[in-house]
């Protein structure tokens, strides 16, 4: 099925819902899929945005002007997973507990406006690997209609440039607690020492890159064509002394660059992917329950 026609699917799908919150992370997937549902349903849209303590000031500002541009009503909730010691610990389903918070949240949302419906950007590509947030998205009856297109991620940005949405081309963009080792717990300090250095990278011209937290160790990961020039005498002394003004005591490169995931290298196999075809059936059948 050629793209154009999953994106007519999507819009049937979208069509047939009475209203929608669409959980807005401010990533191309949530995004396209806001757009595609502002036009499909207009004023009977709603934006959810997680205003959680790992996610980063200026993404959340980003957020917001991308929903102003899109003329759609906007909500930014609070949550408060860091009370939640099963995921301030920080163990290999931390996201499972983050998701159920964010999709309780939107869920109420959804009711106080008289919303139908609770949609996130789950596309086709996300199914496989470690993603305990899928299971947290069936218990709380979440909809994934990128999934019920068949829209894979390439697919996705290919449409959000077609809409000539500002983030069509964004880097992905994982929350700051996966740049933590599973099982040091999530602090906010911690959070915002990795926000403070990633931001003050960015400034230097670094894009798509994570800086993942091994105390006293800063281990950072960047695109491997980008590696050089960190490396390089223009560079190497200001990311180490911005590293240490951030906390660390050593500021490393790795090597084998940026990966999505990298975290997962650690979990045992038995942990690291669902069983995909199980996975695909649960987000295709488009239950819901709120």
């Amino acid at each position: 099925m050629t793209t154009q026609l999953k994106a007519r699917k999507l819009r049937q799908i979208l069509g047939r819902m009475p209203s929608a919150v669409v959980c807005l992370s401010g990533g191309v997937d949530s995004a396209l899929l806001l757009a595609m549902a502002a036009e499909v349903l207009g004023d009977r849209v709603t934006a959810f945005t997680a205003d959680s303590p790992a996610l980063p000031r200026e993404e959340l500002a980003q957020t917001a002007a991308l929903v102003r541009q899109l003329g759609v009503r906007h909500v930014v909730r609070a949550t408060h997973e860091l009370e939640n010691a099963d995921y301030a610990a920080n163990p290999s389903d931390r996201c499972y507990f983050c998701k159920t918070e964010l999709l309780r949240t939107a869920a109420a949302v959804a009711a106080e406006l008289g919303c139908q419906e609770v949609l996130i950007g789950t596309t086709a590509d996300d199914l496989g690997g470690h993603r305990p947030g899928l299971r947290a998205a069936g218990e709380q009856g979440a909809r994934h209609p990128l999934v019920e297109a068949d829209l894979k991620k390439t697919e996705v940005r290919e449409l959000a440039q077609q809409l000539e949405l500002p983030v069509w081309d964004k880097p992905e963009m994982a929350c700051l607690a996966s740049r933590l080792p599973y099982g040091t717990p999530v602090t906010r300090e911690r959070l915002g020492r990795i926000e403070r250095f990633e931001q003050a990278l960015g400034a230097l011209g670094l894009t798509g890159l994570r800086v993942r937290l091994h105390d006293p160790v800063a281990r950072l990961e960047l695109p491997p064509e980008q590696i050089a020039r960190a490396a390089s005498s223009e560079l190497r002394e200001e990311i180490v002394r911005i590293g240490r003004a951030c906390g660390f005591v050593y500021v490393t490169l790795d090597l084998a660059g940026y990966r999505r995931g990298a975290m997962n290298e650690l979990l045992p196999a038995p942990e690291r992917g669902p069983d995909a075809a199980q996975v695909t059936r649960a987000l295709k059948g488009g239950t819901t329950q709120h």
